[in-house]
């Protein structure tokens, strides 16, 4: 198995993603790669600094950066030998088997979108997130960005991919699907939760347990809840403050600890023919390493197959 890492995305690149590939190195097995995509001369610089082996990586060497601020679909297109336009170029060849970076997230959808594609019959990609619950556990968001604007068919496929998504990675079985809704009540919503309601409730596809509202977030109701993109977005800058807030008052509890991003290393894009991990523009090394593990955990439980497999 080889993982491509793009070493240039990120606030913080290139140190704290050769620092997070360092970290992540120790949890890889024999037959397991990291391949480091970008400039491998400061790459190299950073390792001998904290006297770790070049030789445990592999190297493919860019000499452009697609920074933050860029048009996603501009920069995939101009800059062809950026690390994320190469990372996918080597991801389509299956030159690796996943790959991360904590860089512009549009260029990573539009990358994804262009060069792996979305799985046949899956109308929309979709990105996830990890909302920690009250009780222990976790529970996955989708979609959280990927799509700003749904309609009722793309929420029910969203259902399916969170679904599966929470079985083969987190182990969760028989996974309790929901519409994020401002009521519990069947009827309740904008037009869209109206029309997705229904097509919700017929499906043989996932176990769908009906509406939850914002306050069930944290709570044992659903293991996967299903809301458009735009809302998705809302909520993961919400919850994500939660932590940050918590910091700025010197308040320490395990559970708002939870909240912190670091430890679940990015969000997978859902319903592309290979594993897409986009990490946090803060990433540090540690949210570095769980983005890497992420990825592996992604193509050892062989999520793409059973994504495949559902959508035939």
């Amino acid at each position: 198995m080889k993982i491509g890492l793009d070493i240039m995305g990120g606030d913080y690149a290139p140190k704290a993603t050769v620092l997070g590939a360092i970290a992540a190195y120790e949890h890889l097995s024999a037959d397991q790669k990291l391949v480091l995509i970008g400039d491998k001369e400061q790459a190299v610089k950073i390792l001998q600094e904290n006297n770790f082996s070049p030789d445990h990586f592999e190297f493919v060497h860019t000499t452009e950066v697609i920074g933050m601020g860029e048009h996603p679909t501009k920069a995939i297109v101009q800059k062809t030998d950026s690390s994320i336009a190469v990372g996918f170029k080597l991801l389509k060849e299956d030159s690796i088997q996943a790959f991360s970076s904590a860089g512009n997230s549009g260029a990573m959808l539009v990358g994804a979108m262009f060069s792996v594609k979305a799985i046949p019959g899956v109308l929309r990609p979709a990105m996830t997130t990890i909302v920690p619950k009250l009780k222990g556990g976790l529970g996955i968001l989708i979609d959280v960005g990927a799509n700003a604007d749904c309609k009722p068919e793309f929420l029910l496929q969203f259902g399916v991919l969170g679904s599966l998504f929470a079985q083969y990675v987190y182990d969760v079985e028989n996974p309790r699907v929901a519409l994020m809704n401002i009521g519990e009540e069947e009827e309740k919503g904008n037009l869209l939760c109206q029309a997705t309601y229904p097509l919700m409730k017929e499906t043989k596809l996932f176990n769908f347990v009906g509406n939850v509202e914002g306050r069930d977030l944290f709570n044992d109701m659903a293991d996967v809840i299903v809301c458009d993109g735009y809302t998705g977005n809302i909520i993961l800058k919400l919850a994500e403050s939660f932590y940050v807030i918590t910091l700025k008052k010197g308040l320490k509890n395990e559970f708002f600890d939870r909240f912190n991003y670091e430890q679940y290393g990015g969000s997978p894009i859902l319903g592309v023919n290979a594993p897409v991990v986009v990490g946090h523009g803060i990433s540090s090394p540690e949210a570095i390493k769980n983005m890497v593990l992420l990825s592996k955990n992604m193509v050892e439980s062989a999520l793409v197959d059973k994504i495949k497999l559902a959508f035939q």
